[in-house]
């Protein structure tokens, strides 16, 4: 699995300041449902990209970015990028036993419309998700409408969410594989007191290494 650190942008497609970690052959995607927490993982023997609340394994066909504020040196988001698409994730602090992704996701669709874009709500593999378009401006000054879709997984007092963009965003049907993929994440939650929707703390693997 490649990892890529990547600037912030619109474009899942724009990178900079690369950087490798070394990773195992790609894996098959586990039988069971996931995202998993990191409870149900210990001993498995799998080999992860450690990034502290979230482990991504080596997955086929699919690179590791980052996107990093390059000012603050802090993670942002993470990102599985392939040739038609990617998937954006990050995980939240959530009530234990509770459902945090009902109570956002008609927050995430109001903020939808009051950036001139819009969001519809379809039943999809891990209950209901966002259908989303979003007026973005293109680099020549061009307008265009970004899609996506949002999906949210809740877990044991976390809250995994994902935004797929591009093809696995348009064809929901067909992004059986994509969904695969954002099944093999792994969730640290940890033991300490957080306040419900706090982002969890990402960060750079400690093996990975600066090229270039």
């Amino acid at each position: 699995m490649k990892f890529r650190r990547k600037a912030e942008a619109t474009d899942p497609a724009v990178t900079a300041d690369d950087e490798t970690v070394a990773a195992e052959e790609p894996i098959p995607a586990p039988t069971a449902s996931g995202p998993f927490d990191v409870s149900e993982v210990e001993g498995d023997g799998i080999e992860r990209a450690d990034l502290g609340s979230v482990l991504v394994p080596a997955i086929a066909d699919r690179e590791l970015r980052l996107q990093v504020d390059e000012q603050s040196g802090q993670v942002r988001a993470v990102m599985l990028a392939g040739q038609d698409g990617a998937v954006e994730f990050q995980a939240f602090a959530a009530p234990r036993n509770g459902d945090l992704w009902s109570d956002v996701r008609p927050q995430i669709a109001a903020d939808m419309a009051r950036r001139g874009g819009h969001a519809t709500e379809r039943e999809g593999r891990w209950g209901t998700e966002l259908v989303c378009a979003m007026p973005v401006q293109r680099p020549d000054g061009t307008a265009a409408t970004q899609p996506s879709r949002i999906i949210g997984i809740n877990g044991e007092r976390w809250m995994l969410r994902a935004s797929f963009l591009g093809r696995p965003a348009v064809e929901p049907d067909a992004a059986s594989e994509w969904e695969d993929a954002l099944a093999q994440v792994v969730v640290r939650r940890g033991e300490g007191a957080m306040p419900v929707g706090e982002p969890l703390p990402v960060r750079l693997p400690d093996d990975a290494r600066r090229v270039g």
